[in-house]
């Protein structure tokens, strides 16, 4: 089984920053009230400031509660961010749906507008983005975070566009990379991201992709 066999496999990440699964609906709701309160704390005050007093003191639970689920604020923020990982993943499925397949570049117009919304409009998103701005592993400690993005996105994408997961999978790397290097520069320029720059970046995957998959 090649490497991303066995992360699709495994899903988007392996492992959990869990300490114990919460089984009954409460439990799940009060997790659930943790990672949004971490979520807009980082929005707020920003990782560096961020602590577990304050994450159950905004979520409303007792510090010694969220110690039943997680052992520090890093395992919260990793909870949050795959989390956001699933949410991404879940949007670019719903989006597949709805585009000609045969005219496959538009799903690269469909990836980054799903991306730049999630980083316009969920809480703390644009802080922590899929995980580097806490950690390169955060996400899964034996592929970095941009690796988990594209193995999931290829593992969709080969089931989608009928291409092997062989010719996907080094494309999709180099696109998310390369998207990820220029959508911090249009958020730089602007913070709703500029326009321009967001514009040339669709240009440019969009180029570079059709060199190696066709048009």
């Amino acid at each position: 089984m090649s490497d991303n066999q066995a992360a699709k496999s495994a899903g988007p990440a392996e492992g959990t920053p869990l300490r114990r699964q919460p089984v009954q609906q409460r439990s799940a709701q009060r997790v659930e009230r943790m990672l949004d309160a971490s979520a807009e704390l980082i929005e707020e005050i920003g990782y560096d400031a961020l602590t577990t007093t304050l994450i159950a003191r905004r979520a409303g639970v007792a510090v010694g509660s969220l110690y039943q689920f997680f052992p520090d604020k890093r395992a919260v923020v990793q909870a949050l961010t795959q989390r956001n990982l699933e949410k991404f993943m879940a949007a670019v499925r719903e989006r597949l749906g709805g585009v000609d397949h045969q005219h496959w570049w538009d799903l690269v117009d469909s990836l980054l507008d799903i991306y730049l919304q999630m980083h316009r409009e969920v809480p703390g998103f644009s802080k922590v983005h899929f995980g580097d701005a806490v950690d390169v592993r955060l996400l899964d400690d034996r592929r970095d975070n941009n690796k988990v993005v594209s193995d999931s996105l290829t593992g969709l994408l080969t089931a989608n566009l009928n291409l092997p997961e062989e010719q996907l999978a080094l494309p999709i790397a180099v696109a998310v990379e390369t998207a990820d290097g220029l959508l911090n520069l249009a958020f730089r320029r602007s913070p709703d991201g500029d326009e321009d720059v967001v514009a040339e970046t669709k240009y440019l995957i969009k180029g570079y992709l059709a060199s190696r998959l066709g048009e």
